[in-house]
C-alpha cells in the first residue's frame, strides 16, 4: 500500500483512537483500587412460620417470626444458604454490592481490551503492509 496522505491521516486517526481506549482503559482499572471487600450472592431477609399449628404465624402473614437473614450463591449449580446474624447481614450486602461493581467492571474493561486488541491488530497488518 503506498504512504499516501490520506493511508496517514487514517493511521494517526487509528492511533489517536487507540490512545483514548488506552486512557479510558487505564481509568476503568483505577476503579478496581475503589472496590471494598466482595462476595458473590444475594441477602435475603425471610419472615418465617415456626410451624405450631396454634401460632398466630400460622394464619397470619404479618405475625410470622423473624426476620432471619441468608446470604444465598451457587457453587457448582448448587445453591447454597448461609444463615447470618443481623449485624452480619448489612456488611453482606455491602459485599454483594461490591460483587456486583467488581463484573461490571471486568466486564468494560474486556469489551475495551477486545476493542483495543481488534484495534492493534489492524494498525499491524497496515503497518506490515507499508
Amino acid at each position: 500500500m503506498p504512504h499516501t496522505p490520506a493511508a496517514q491521516n487514517g493511521s494517526r486517526r487509528h492511533r489517536a483512537l487507540l490512545e483514548r481506549h488506552a486512557q479510558r482503559f487505564a481509568e476503568l482499572k483505577r476503579g478496581f483500587e475503589e472496590l471494598e471487600y466482595f462476595c458473590k450472592g444475594t441477602v435475603l431477609k425471610r419472615m418465617m412460620k415456626c410451624g405450631k399449628a396454634l401460632c398466630a404465624c400460622a394464619s397470619d402473614p404479618s405475625k410470622r417470626h423473624g426476620p432471619y437473614f441468608e446470604l444465598t450463591y451457587k457453587v457448582n449449580g448448587k445453591t447454597v444458604n448461609v444463615k447470618l446474624s443481623p449485624e452480619a447481614a448489612p456488611l453482606y450486602q455491602a459485599a454483594s454490592r461490591q460483587y456486583r461493581k467488581l463484573k461490571t467492571l471486568l466486564t468494560r474493561l474486556e469489551k475495551l481490551s477486545q476493542t483495543i486488541l481488534r484495534s492493534q491488530a489492524k494498525l499491524a497488518l497496515s503497518q506490515h503492509r507499508d
